[in-house]
Formats: C-alpha cells, structure tokens, sequence
C-alpha cells in the first residue's frame, strides 16, 4: 500500500502529460484547466447540463461548497416559479436565495481564473424577483456587481430570462477564492435579497489575458504610453465575437469553456470568406487562444475598390461609460489570393483613434493561415455608451485596397477604486430635468417677473381664466386636424384637487408645456401599471393602454424604465419636442407625469399600433400595397416636416418601424422624440452616435456628422423592410443577408430585388410602381449621405409610386372589373433604369436639378402634395402651429 501512495503523485503527473499529448493530437488543441470547478446552486449532488454535457456539483451541504452565512440568517434554496423550456435546467432552475450576505469559499491553485455567475431571473418561492438588489465581492477586493438586479437586466434586454456574467480574477499564493453576495439594505416594508443559480470558477493559462512581464504590454490608445494589466486587476467579458462565422457553444471552445457570439454589430457592409477545412498554424500565438472556427471565417470588405477607399468596416459595441477597456483582435490571412506582407494592409481605427497605422496580418504572424491576435486598451469617456471599431484599407504598392477581422474580445478593467459594477440602477435617484440656460440678465428677468406675478396675481388669473375659455372652445369648435393648435399658450387644464391635473407651470421646463398629470391619475389610468395593459416595450419602457378623462378617454401611456438608456434627458427632450410641434403625420403628446421618480409620457391611442407589427412576426392580416404606400408617404411627410416645416431643421435619428405608429384608420405618425437633435441650416452637427443598429446611417457612425441624410437612411431601411416584410437585421438569416439594406443593394446589382419582396405582395405590384420605389429606396441607403435624396424628393417620389399604382389598378379594374388585380410581369430593378425617373420629372411642375445621386425635383418643402395628383394621392396636410419660436432640441 506504501509503494502504491508513493507512486500516485507519478501516476497523476503522467496521466496529465497523456491527456495533454491527446489534446495535441486533436484537431483542435485543448487547454486542460486545473481548476474546473461548475457549481449548480439550491441542489444536491451532481447533474449534467443537457445542452453540453458538462458536470456540476450541488452546494447544499454536506457538499464542500456550502456557503458561508451570518449567524441565524441562514439562506434558503428553491426552484424558479416559472421555466422557459428554452432554458436548460442546470444550473438556472435552482437558486440559493438570501435576505443576508453569504459567501462561497473556493480552495484553488494560485493564478488567473475565469468566474462566471449565472442567473435566471424568475421569483423563488416567497421572494419576488423583482426585489433582487444585490452586489458581489471577490475576495472583499473587487466588485463585480453593484445594486445589481437581473430583473431589470432581463426586461431592458427584452429576449430570455438567462444571464451570465464572466469577470477574470488573479489568486494569489495560498489564497483562496471568495465570493460574498450582499443584498441591498432594505427599507421600509420592502426586503431586498441576493441570489444565483449558478457558478463556475475555471483556471486559465498565467497570461492569456493579463500582461506578460516579459512582452510590450498593449499600447494605449490615444495615448503615447503602453498599458499592463498586471495580476492585481480584475476584467469583466462585455463581448466575444467569432466575428465571419456562427456563435460557438463552451464546449466548442478550447478548454476554458468561454462562450463566442456571431457578430450581430456591424454597422456597414462586408463580405465574409471562409475556408472550413482550414487547419490553422498555430506558429505564431498559442494554440488555445481561440477556436479554430474563429480563424477559419472572416468579415473583409470585398472587390470594390472605389468603396472600399471611402468606407470602413465599422463595428459598433455597447460598453458602460468611464472605465478602460482591453480590446483584442483576432485574424488569420484566409485567402488564398493573400499570400505575402504588403498586399493588405489597414488601418485600425478603435473609439475614433488610430490604434494601428499600418496593420498587417501577414507581416505579424508570418504567414497564410497562421493566427494572432492585437492587444489595444482604449479609454471610454463618461459621455458614451458606443465602442466603436473601425478598419480602413491603407495605401502600398501592389496592395488590394481592403481589411480582414476574424474575431474579437472587449473586457472592461477595474477602475481605482477596483470596481468593475457599471452605474447604479436610475431608480435609486432619477436625475432631475435640464435646467434652463441662464444669464446674469434673463436671472433678473425672472426675478421681475416673479414680482410682476406676486403684485399683479389677481389680473393674471383673470388673463389665465379667458384664455383656457378661449382654447377650450376652439378645441372643441374644430376638426381634429383642422386648424392650428396655439401650443406656445397650451396651459394646463386646471383643478385644484389633490390628485388632480396641475395648470402651474413647470417652472424648470424649456416651455410652457401641456397637460401635467398626477402619478394619482397615471395609476388609475392604467389600473396600477396592470401587466394586462401593456400593449408594447421599447428602449423608454413599457407602453401602457390607459383611460383617462373618467375613462372616456383612449390614450397611450409610455413608463420611463429606471434601467433604460433613454432617461431622464430623452424624457424631458420628448415632451420639449412635441409639445411644439402638431402635424397630421406626428404622434401627438397630450401630457406628462414626473411625480415620486416616476416618469410618463401620455399620447394619443394609435389602434393599430406600429407599423412593424403588420410586416412580419404577427398574427395580423398583412397590409395590402396600397396600404403600405400610403403609410410611407404618411411618414415622409411627418419627418419632411421636422426636416423643412420649422425654424430649425429637426433630425429624429432613431427613424424604425417601431417608431411608426398607425392609428384607426391606418394613417402614419412617427413618434419617439427622445434622441432628436436639432440641425443647422445646410450644415453637419457633430454628435455621439446614437440610433438602431440596422437603421444607422454608416456615413453618420463613421464621422459622427449629423445631417437630415441620416434620418433618410433610416427611412431608405423601413421601405425595404416595408416590402420585403423582412428586420432590419436579422443574424439567423445566412451572413450576407443579415443586414437589410446590404442584402437589398446586393440584389438590386444582381437585379434579383423582385425575388426578396413579402410573398404577401406577390402578384400585387405593378410593375411601374415597383421601379419607382425601388429607385427611392435605393438611393436612400447609398452609403455617402451627399449622393441621397432629400426628404422632400423622398416624399414626392413615394406620392408619384402611388399614383403609378393605383393608375395600373385602373386600368386593371376596366379590363377585370369584377376581378381581382394580378400583375403576371417580372418584377425587377436596376440602377440605370431611369425611365420612371423621366416620367416623374415630366408630371410635375418643379425646377429639376441634377446631382451625383440622379435627377430630383425641387419643390417648395412645404410638405403638400400637387394639385395634379390631389385626388390619388396621400394629402401631408401641413397642420402645425407658428414654429418660429421652437426651442432648441
């Protein structure tokens, strides 16, 4: 028995070393962790995970893993009350709940260690999940977590109620590994508590990720000085992207379990080449590193030189402002065409800084089909949101003008305080509205005019009292959009009741605003935020059907969520926004709410909702072409309107089809306000990027110059999704239709546009209609904002489809009347079809002016239609108030 115990540590030691040489036999190198430690919490025993097979432990004792607990607050295990069959069972259907701290003590090897935490976010027996607050030390050093609620997380992401978490922390020698779980100090009646279903601690190669001595650390960008990240710093993974190919599982990673998304973030084209049966060489970097499959699939820019030379691939990711960010590329030269330093080389461009002048993937691995990787750390300012990444083709002799990615990593750094928690939740203290800009003059202005109110109160009430009969009796004497609505002298409808709507201005406001409501009101409007009521969500919040006016009022009730990126900013800019503005093809806003931190938004009931819920995705009858047409040209007159109808030209920058509302007889409003920017006359306005991926104008994301062409993209999108009844971006579609407008642009070159169109419209379009708006759309996503139409040409070419299509309707209807309107024709489209453009030309009475981007009628940007076409067309009536004193958005 002696010789045996002296021979297990040799036994160990070769048992090591053969399952290391397997490894390297495979066809993909395995890394062999030391420590892999997966724990499913609230269980006894071990259990396999059905999706990759990999073992957990429970933690219910007598397992070592236990938690710790304070004295007589002992934590308690449960089964999550509802389960999404979509979700596997371990490690998210149990979890270990608390109202008090508690902490698992992890005995491991010194060296880096990947944690992960797992959480469903679901109620447990009697805790609701709801009041899950909670933040996560490591080792009473780091925080992972703070104020962390994967309720809201899960709501905000809108998609499963499975999360994880992956942080990377470096043990010490003779140290060992804690996580503490700390629930939010609770008030009043309310018990906050802490919970997770599930925890893996897996080691990791000494510099995988954390500098090596030895080697140049990253350089940091922006920066002239380099940036070690050194064992006493923590990270937390905010994306891994197998960047030209599908999303990989844990176990078809290399050892380490790490999981690799597909790339949904690219903000411009690309073509992806892919070499399957490639066997990378790993010569150059470890073979660990990464999949092969990362290696073996790309993004790069394709053959045309002209656009490649004015573009860039362009990534857009979302981070948390105000800490630093290690940001790792991946590439391997795929290709075969590539075979030698100097054929292509870029530029990496990484949160609008050169990181990398002349990049090269030949030069650095020194060879095709070999791997590397770049290492940058770039600094992101506390005013963004957005990391952008960036490649531009660089210029050499016998180069081919084009750029290459295969994969990426972004891990935020622990700040100096060794917290990587991003923000609190916006619930604990929502911030209060913008104040106005003040000048020594306009204080004493002010000031004035309080005394002027103070002395003269009785005369003011009596003013104030006339002119609510004024308004009052105009809105009731006419049409809903009949006549102009006096919204610089909106008061608030008055009653001196608790609970009631309040006529006082708000003083911090940018003007006097319309109808402010009581959270009292809100409430019962919507039967207390009733969940049967919500009728959409988005990235404000929820929307809510609610009853107002003793219920003989329909209204839309959209709630800020105190987790969403649109806050209190976007809040304020909405309601600074429409309460200036009254067009037939705007939503319009009928108050607010900003009582006890709670944030609302009250509009008028659009019916039929958005005008995405009609394409695809939905049990609705699909909208005929007719229908459709009609609600483009609706909402091309309302944004033509905000471009051209006010005393500054307004850019709505988040033009979608969720933004496009419908009301009962199918009449277009665009709506969402919150991340509008006001223009300058003829010039760029130079902005953060903000917007929806799919929507964003690449030309926008690539100089952060706003202009009015920006929101013509956006709505270049919506009419190729509006006839081909297809998302914007949909990556569960091959690569290269992921992205709407590439794929449309793609096939129109192609001529195969006809092949895409919504299956519902086969045999609906004329062909005469269709060339038409095709060209539109076209020309609206053309990646330079100079060579795309104005709005106003947007908007007179849509009217002018319409007119083609109900002309062939007619003649149709003479020939069939009692038939139902088929055209047999092939659909198709190209670029030099200019025949349509001619006729268009020819009916109206305009000066036409040529440019880069075709030939265009100029009208008087009044928004209305031509008296030629009044009786088949869409009428823009131009209902809105005097804008000349709009305030600044």
């Amino acid at each position: 028995m002696g010789n045996i115990s002296k021979l297990k540590p040799i036994l160990l030691v070769f048992l090591f070393f053969l399952l290391t040489h397997i490894s390297i036999g495979a066809s993909t190198p395995r890394y062999i962790p030391v420590d892999n430690i997966a724990l499913n919490c609230g269980t006894y025993g071990n259990s396999t995970d059905r999706y990759y097979q990999h073992e957990w432990i429970g933690d219910i004792e007598p397992s070592k893993f236990a938690p710790k607990e304070e004295r007589n607050q002992k934590s308690i295990t449960s089964n999550a009350k509802s389960r999404d069959p979509s979700v596997e069972t371990v490690p998210f259907m149990n979890a270990r709940l608390s109202y008090s701290q508690f902490t698992y003590v992890f005995h491991v090897t010194s060296g880096p260690k990947f944690v992960r935490l797992f959480f469903y976010a679901d109620s447990y027996s009697d805790f609701d999940g709801s009041l899950a607050f909670f933040t996560v030390k490591a080792n009473s050093k780091f925080t992972l977590l703070s104020n962390f609620s994967a309720s809201i997380l899960a709501n905000y992401l809108g998609g499963s109620k499975r999360l994880s978490k992956e942080f990377c922390i470096n043990v010490e020698e003779d140290q060992k590994l804690n996580l503490t779980f700390i629930p939010k100090p609770s008030a009043n009646s309310s018990r906050f508590f802490a919970f997770v279903n599930g925890i893996e601690i897996v080691s990791m190669p000494t510099y995988l990720y954390y500098s090596n001595p030895e080697k140049s650390s990253p350089p940091y960008v922006g920066q002239s000085s380099q940036f070690s990240i050194d064992n006493n710093s923590a990270l937390e993974m905010i994306h891994r992207l197998n960047i030209g190919g599908s999303s990989l599982s844990p176990t078809e990673d290399t050892g380490m379990f790490r999981e690799w998304s597909d790339s949904t973030y690219l903000l411009s084209g690309g073509v992806i080449p892919r070499q399957p049966n490639l066997t990378p060489n790993y010569s150059a970097i470890p073979n660990y590193t990464a999949p092969d499959n990362v290696y073996r699939s790309a993004i790069t820019m394709g053959p045309n030189i002209t656009w490649n030379l004015q573009s860039n691939l362009t990534w857009g990711l979302s981070v948390d402002p105000g800490f630093d960010y290690l940001v790792r590329l991946h590439f391997c030269e795929i290709e075969p065409s590539i075979t030698m330093a100097g054929e292509r080389p870029f530029i990496i461009y990484i949160d609008n800084k050169t990181a990398e002048d002349n990049a090269d993937v030949i030069m650095w691995s020194g060879g095709r089909d070999t791997p590397w990787y770049q290492d940058y750390v770039v600094r992101v300012d506390q005013d963004k949101s957005t990391l952008f990444i960036a490649l531009h083709p660089g210029k050499a002799t016998n180069a081919i003008y084009d750029a290459i990615l295969n994969g990426a990593e972004v891990f935020k750094l622990n700040d100096g305080d060794n917290n990587l928690a991003g923000p609190n939740p916006a619930s604990t203290l929502l911030p209060s509205p913008p104040p106005a800009q003040q000048t020594a003059s306009t204080s004493n202005s002010r000031k004035t005019r309080f005394i002027a109110i103070g002395t003269g109160v009785g005369l003011f009430l009596a003013l104030l009292t006339l002119a609510c009969c004024v308004v009052v009796w105009k809105l009731r004497s006419s049409k809903r959009y009949g006549s102009y609505y006096p919204v610089s002298k909106c008061w608030f409808w008055s009653d001196q009741n608790k609970g009631k709507s309040s006529r006082t201005k708000a003083s911090s406001l940018p003007e006097e605003l319309c109808r402010q409501f009581s959270l009292e009101e809100i409430k019962t409007a919507t039967h207390n935020f009733n969940e049967e009521l919500v009728i959409g969500v988005g990235g404000f919040g929820k929307v809510y059907k609610g009853f107002i006016d003793d219920g003989t009022t329909t209204v839309a009730i959209k709630r800020l969520n105190p987790e969403s990126k649109q806050g209190a900013k976007e809040f304020w800019k909405e309601i600074e926004m429409l309460s200036q503005l009254r067009h037939v093809h705007l939503v319009s806003l009928i108050g607010y709410s900003n009582d006890e931190r709670e944030m609302t938004l009250v509009y008028d009931y659009m019916s039929n909702g958005t005008l995405r819920e009609h394409l695809y995705d939905t049990n609705k009858d699909p909208l005929s072409w007719i229908q459709r047409l009609e609600i483009c040209v609706g909402a091309a007159c309302g944004l033509n309107y905000l471009h051209t109808g006010v005393k500054h030209p307004i850019i709505h920058r988040d033009v979608k089809t969720t933004n496009i509302l419908l009301d009962e007889n199918y009449v277009a409003k665009v709506s969402d306000f919150g991340l509008s920017k006001e223009g300058q006359d003829d010039k760029a306005v130079s902005t953060m990027v903000k917007g929806t991926f799919g929507y964003l104008d690449p030309d926008y994301a690539r100089r952060r110059q706003l202009t009015e062409k920006s929101d013509v993209y956006s709505f270049g999108v919506v009419l190729f999704e509006v006839l081909c009844a297809r998302k914007a971006l949909n990556p569960k579609l091959e690569e290269e239709q992921w992205n709407l407008a590439n794929w449309a642009r793609k096939c129109i070159e192609k001529g195969t546009m006809g092949e895409i169109i919504d299956p519902n419209l086969m045999g609906k379009v004329a062909p005469e209609c269709f060339k038409v708006y095709v060209d539109i759309a076209e020309s609206c996503v053309r990646d330079q904002g100079s060579q795309r139409p104005t709005m106003n040409d947007v908007m007179d070419k849509l009217n002018f489809a319409l007119q083609r299509q109900k002309e062939a309707n007619a003649a149709k209807e003479t020939i069939n009347p009692y038939g139902r309107e088929t055209y047999t024709e092939v659909l198709s489209f190209h670029v030099s079809d200019t025949t349509e453009a001619c006729r268009y030309n020819n009916i109206f009475s305009g000066h036409v002016s040529e440019s880069d981007s075709g030939t265009w009628l100029t009208t008087n940007n009044t928004g209305m239609t031509y008296p030629s076409l009044e009786s088949d067309t869409v009428k823009c009536e131009d209902v809105f108030t005097d804008t000349s004193n709009i305030s600044k958005a």
